[in-house]
């Protein structure tokens, strides 16, 4: 039986989208280290349009990170379909990597929000703050399973009290950690 398409947001503010996301929960990807701690992305918006993308986890006390670009993958369409462009490995730029970026979600408020593409094979629950009421969670983990989202992937993401603020931390500035995850670490 094929999967139904799945319902994107439309009209999605990009103004109001921008600032600092915690990552609540995601499928685990090769793209992130497994013991990554205080995950977060950080958006801001050009002029031109694009969306500067910094991504940033904690492993061993160290901060990692990858940056990036985001565009509508169809500038005249008022769904909140994305393609999101990093560069691999980071600290050799020659190789762009081009991934969907799909708003399924967002409350009114614009504080959590719940994120997807087409293959179903990445989610991402997403929140202002580093943690979120359980039936807030609750909901949103309800809505990905209605989306057709295998939910029981899910793995949530372990947040300090109070959060790294800034760039804390020292830096792995040469993005070993993204090619570690490559190997499972």
């Amino acid at each position: 039986m094929a999967k139904k398409e799945m319902e994107v947001v439309k009209g999605l503010d990009l103004e109001r989208y921008m600032g600092r996301w915690y990552e609540i929960a995601s499928f685990p990807s090769r793209f992130q280290p497994k013991s990554g701690i205080n995950t977060r992305a950080t958006y801001t918006l050009r002029e031109d349009g694009i969306v500067n993308v910094l991504n940033e986890t904690w492993t061993d006390d160290k901060r990692g990170f990858i940056e990036g670009t985001a565009y509508k993958a169809d500038p005249k369409s008022d769904e909140a379909k994305l393609k999101v462009k990093f560069y691999v490995p980071p600290f050799l730029p020659i190789i762009p990597v081009v991934g969907d970026y799909w708003v399924l979600f967002i409350d009114d408020d614009y504080q959590y929000a719940l994120i997807g593409q087409p293959s179903r094979k990445y989610l991402w629950i997403l929140c202002r703050q580093n943690h979120i009421a359980e039936e807030t969670y609750k909901q949103l983990v309800q809505r990905a399973k209605d989306e057709g989202y295998d939910v029981s992937k899910l793995h949530q993401t372990t947040h300090t009290d109070p959060p790294p603020e800034g760039e804390d931390g020292p830096k792995d500035t040469k993005g070993i950690w993204w090619f570690k995850s490559i190997f499972g670490k």
